[in-house]
């Protein structure tokens, strides 16, 4: 368990800052040391230096691995009948095909692509590589969270590139995306809204926001990834769950891709100081979503009122009744989760409340449970190791919402 010091509340600017003990994927002591933000910044921009540099330079090698029959196999006791044979493989020059941020409008995401542009400036000598901003519109987003990434991006002068799911969250729900090989052809992937769990997040994720930057990568590179990668950057860090403890790691090569996270070291302490150094915070009618300079941090509107980015409502882990909290900010966004439940309960399935677990006995997956799951590394909000509850306390704390308001939206909760 680490400190609830975390939160960064207790530090000042210029201080050192780190995880408290070393992460299980970090590659060294030195991923993991306590830094300013100066120097988290540097290493930042040192770790996108050498990731660029190896994946656009030298040759790209591998070992091809074929078993044969052993021929000592009945000369000698106990030899094994089959043995491994490694043959090394030159694929030829590598080539990094396209580098993209990934913004998903949230305020780890935000800084990230905000240090990317940064970065880009001070590296003339790379920025042949940089194809532009990724946003995955899964359909299911506040509206005003994909307003801001559509605004912001180009505001920043950089190329979006928004990118849509092959089928619809509510064709997942209704069982309307069908298994297409093994042995339950034809049946449904999914069935019912998803509740908390990794089986039905990973289902969600993989269909609504993997499945779009795979397409992505295979229309630059298609089947050849071994020597040529699409590189996404994105802003998984190690201080911000226990989950992202044990899985974030600075570079991850899977396939055609390679993962990037140049702020894995960044301590919510960092992220703080970073958004205190580059918000807007003058008194004047500021510019939309805050970008008053060149080197003014965006702001999303819906972070601040809903502390997630907003990008995604899938409903799994979420919040208790998170969808009157999303009804008191963003009314358009929960009539939509209420269209949803209209639609599933009318279809005659059972699992038709949004957020919530499926009743006992129902079967989420008529297809099978599927063999493939892959890391989940958009998703920093979904932690199933957070007991999450309701927000309302909060929001009277911190000045968001009226005594008369939490008054109203405790007799909801209480009344539910």
């Amino acid at each position: 368990m680490r400190s609830r010091a975390r939160d960064g509340g207790e530090m000042l600017p210029g201080m050192p800052d780190g995880v408290e003990k070393k992460p299980p994927k970090a590659t060294d002591d030195e991923a993991w040391k306590a830094r300013t933000l100066e120097e988290a910044i540097e290493r930042s921009f040192e770790l996108l230096d050498q990731v660029i540099v190896r994946f656009s330079t030298g040759d790209a090698t591998s070992t091809r691995k074929k078993w044969i029959n052993n021929p000592d196999y009945f000369l000698k006791r106990g030899a094994p009948r089959k043995l491994q044979l490694s043959t090394p493989v030159n694929y030829g020059p590598r080539a990094l095909e396209a580098l993209f941020g990934l913004y998903s409008g949230g305020r780890d995401s935000v800084n990230t692509m905000h240090l990317l542009r940064m970065y880009l400036k001070k590296r003339p000598l790379f920025q042949h590589f940089f194809r532009g901003i990724v946003h995955v519109n899964t359909g299911t987003a506040i509206a005003e969270t994909t307003q801001h990434v559509r605004e912001a991006v180009p505001a920043w002068g950089m190329r979006l590139h928004e990118l849509t799911p092959r089928v619809t969250y509510l064709d997942l729900v209704l069982g309307n995306v069908r298994a297409t090989v093994g042995p339950n052809v034809g049946r449904s992937v999914w069935l019912g809204f998803p509740g908390p769990g990794k089986l039905p997040h990973n289902v969600m994720y993989r269909r609504l926001k993997d499945e779009p930057l795979q397409r992505l990568r295979a229309s630059l590179v298609g089947r050849d990834g071994v020597r040529r990668k699409v590189m996404y950057v994105g802003g998984m860090r190690w201080d911000e769950s226990d989950k992202r403890f044990r899985t974030a790691e600075e570079v991850d090569v899977d396939g055609g891709i390679i993962w990037v996270s140049p702020v894995v070291h960044w301590t919510n302490a960092h992220m703080q100081e970073y958004r205190r150094r580059y918000r807007c915070e003058k008194a004047h009618k500021h510019q939309p979503h805050r970008m008053c300079g060149d080197e003014a941090l965006p702001v999303n509107p819906v972070t601040e009122n809903l502390h997630m980015s907003g990008d995604c409502a899938c409903g799994s882990y979420a919040k208790s009744h998170e969808k009157e909290e999303r009804r008191f900010f963003y009314r358009e966004n929960a009539e939509l989760i209420d269209l949803w439940e209209k639609t599933v309960r009318d279809a005659g399935i059972a699992a038709n409340v949004w957020g919530q677990a499926p009743p006992k006995g129902f079967n989420p997956t008529p297809a099978g449970v599927p063999e493939t799951s892959v890391l989940e590394r958009l998703c920093a909000n979904c932690k199933p190791d957070v007991i999450q509850g309701s927000l309302e306390d909060d929001w009277l704390a911190a000045g968001l919402i009226t005594p008369e308001q939490h008054a109203n939206l405790r007799t909801f909760e209480e009344a539910s």
